[in-house]
């Protein structure tokens, strides 16, 4: 067996000794820092691959978060609009019987006068809900908004409600020449008004039909945000157990290599004994 030259000035043990010191110092540092930040991945040398799918998935769940925002605003926005609704119902409902009481032989023109001044009064609140807005979009112009439902930009086609002067079956009902002043106008609103009580409960179906749908892409988006963060998780979260573990392994690999390195270097002492 060939045996270890006594030397002095190289002293290979001690910068095998040195080496190996700073890899598990290096290592230590690298599983501090883990421990410390709570992600596996804190520089790109730790795992390139990984970080560029992490940084893509990181991408995609803040689409899908904004998207999430978008649906939840249109819920909203009909939320909004059936709740106007509702009391326009209320309204046309109380106009309907307006429009019956007016007919009623017993009842005089004053009378009559009296029942038309409420029904133009309901007429007006009526027509006043059609310019409501909501954020400064119109609640009730009647167009089709395109409600954004994923992080690809898949819309969704929000159907409105025309409560305006150009809706044909509200606007004869709440134009000024549907009155209740006299029997015959009174049969002929009467008409007019159950034509427009008809189209709203279609809009109000209308608008379920649009908080049903808007209220599944919703629950898609959750869960689809929730399996991308569980994935980034895998690739990103360090395992706290596992990596102490780890953090104690190193920690002793770095006190064995520091007391080996100072033996290391102790060692071309004893050549001093062969020349003194």
């Amino acid at each position: 067996m060939e045996g270890v030259s006594m030397v002095i000035n190289t002293n290979t043990s001690a910068l095998s000794a040195a080496n190996q010191l700073q890899m598990n110092s290096a290592n230590l540092s690298a599983s501090l820092a883990r421990l410390s930040s709570g992600t596996k991945i804190t520089s790109p040398a730790d795992d390139s691959a990984g970080l560029a799918v992490s940084m893509k998935l990181n991408a995609q769940i803040a689409r899908v978060g904004a998207a999430q925002n978008n649906v939840n605003n249109a819920i909203s926005f009909n939320q909004t609009q059936d709740g106007y609704l509702q009391q326009v119902n209320t309204a046309l409902t109380r106009m309907s019987e307006l429009t019956v009481s007016a007919q009623d032989v017993t009842k005089t023109t004053t009378d009559r006068a009296l029942y038309q001044q409420e029904f133009s009064t309901l007429q007006a609140y009526v027509n006043d809900v059609a310019t409501k807005q909501f954020n400064g979009v119109t609640l009730f112009d009647g167009t089709t908004l395109k409600v954004t439902t994923d992080s690809d930009g898949t819309t969704f086609d929000n159907v409105g409600v025309n409560l305006s002067s150009t809706a044909t079956t509200y606007a004869t009902a709440l134009g000024t020449s549907t009155k209740v002043d006299t029997v015959s106008n009174a049969k002929t609103a009467l008409t007019n008004v159950t034509n427009a009580i008809n189209q709203l409960a279609s809009d109000r179906a209308k608008i379920g039909a649009n908080e049903e749908t808007l209220g599944y892409y919703n629950n898609q988006l959750s869960t689809l945000s929730n399996n991308l963060s569980a994935a980034n998780s895998q690739i990103m979260d360090v395992d706290v157990a596992t990596e102490s573990t780890n953090y104690a392994k190193q920690n002793i690999l770095v006190q064995s290599a520091t007391a080996m390195l100072a033996q290391a270097n102790a060692m071309p002492q004893s050549v001093l004994r062969l020349i003194s």
